[in-house]
């Protein structure tokens, strides 16, 4: 079944490397152009201007390569639908975001409670849906055979994890290629849990995400010709809780999105220290931008992260998978 993975994989790479091209020229027209704010690094106003709204890019090209392989392989099912679901719910309010941000003039878009309700509505379908399935509500620590079931509880647990990834996944989009590269080895990642649980319609959603991810990087690598903004930041971040939940491993998402996690943890630290002491841990959050201000090019940034992301992929598989 190795094959189906690689044909949705090399479905979504194509139709990215072969839409982004004919997309970007039309941002570009449309002047759909990033905004900088004056409290970012001062190295990212010469950014100013460059084509945004990439993620729809991304999602063009994983539904392409999800349904094109599911199709044809016969392994469309209600995950298919419900990961395509958080997906798009997610990126659409990304888009809502960026429009009225680029479009509208409003320098922050949607404020943040518009943006919660939005992520809030479409965690709780996405929680009903699997309990009409008879979907466990059980979750068990990694590595060990200790579990307990959360019951009613357990939309909790998804709003958490859908809210929490996405904002995490959406604070880690600050360099060019950043986010896309991180995201691509946790979808990998998740693939081989699913592909090792025999959930074949999910991995292949996971290896669709991915190609799709690589063609973006083409265009998304440093020096980025076009940015994927909250479009994509949002909906990879609700794909990747989606995966984790359909794959049941909840727990396991704190690891493989070990980078999501620290970037996140490292703006709370920031807020919680600068309020209570007047203090900043960092020179700058999230955490990408402390080593900016440090002195690290963008690519030594991206490439060390991409590498502790590949670590907690691989920690992540080996204790779902081999141990």
């Amino acid at each position: 079944m190795t094959i189906v993975l690689l044909f949705s994989m090399a479905a979504a790479f194509l139709v990215a490397l072969i839409f982004a091209p004919f997309f970007i020229p039309i941002l570009r027209t449309l002047k759909f152009g990033q905004y900088i704010r004056d409290e970012g690094p001062e190295s990212h106003q010469k950014k100013a201007g460059t084509p945004t709204m990439g993620g729809v890019i991304i999602l063009f090209a994983l539904i392409c390569g999800t349904l094109i392989a599911a199709i044809k392989y016969h392994l469309i099912t209600t995950d298919t639908y419900l990961l395509l679901f958080v997906t798009v719910g997610y990126g659409l309010i990304g888009f809502l975001d960026d429009f009225i941000k680029i479009v509208m003039k409003r320098n922050l878009g949607l404020n943040s409670k518009q943006k919660l309700v939005g992520q809030l509505i479409i965690a709780v379908i996405f929680f009903i849906v699997l309990w009409q399935t008879g979907f466990s509500t059980a979750i068990t620590i990694p590595g060990t055979d200790i579990g307990f079931d959360l019951h009613w509880a357990y939309i909790l647990l998804v709003i958490v994890m859908l809210l929490g990834t996405s904002n995490g996944t959406n604070l880690t989009d600050g360099v060019d290629g950043l986010l896309t590269g991180t995201a691509a080895i946790a979808f990998g990642g998740f693939a081989i849990v699913a592909y090792h649980t025999l959930q074949m319609d999910v991995a292949v959603f996971a290896t669709a995400v991915t190609g799709a991810l690589l063609g973006f990087l083409l265009f998304n690598a440093h020096p980025a010709k076009v940015f994927m903004g909250d479009t994509g930041s949002l909906a990879l971040g609700g794909a990747l809780a989606g995966t984790a939940i359909l794959t049941k491993s909840e727990i396991l998402l704190i690891i493989i999105g070990g980078i999501y996690v620290i970037e996140t943890l490292s703006v709370m630290i920031q807020v919680t220290s600068f309020k209570t002491t007047g203090k900043r841990v960092f020179k700058m959050t999230p955490l990408h931008h402390h080593y900016e201000l440090s002195g690290w090019s963008e690519w030594r940034i991206v490439s060390t992260f991409w590498f502790f992301s590949l670590v907690f992929a691989v920690l992540g598989i080996y204790l779902k998978v081999w141990l």
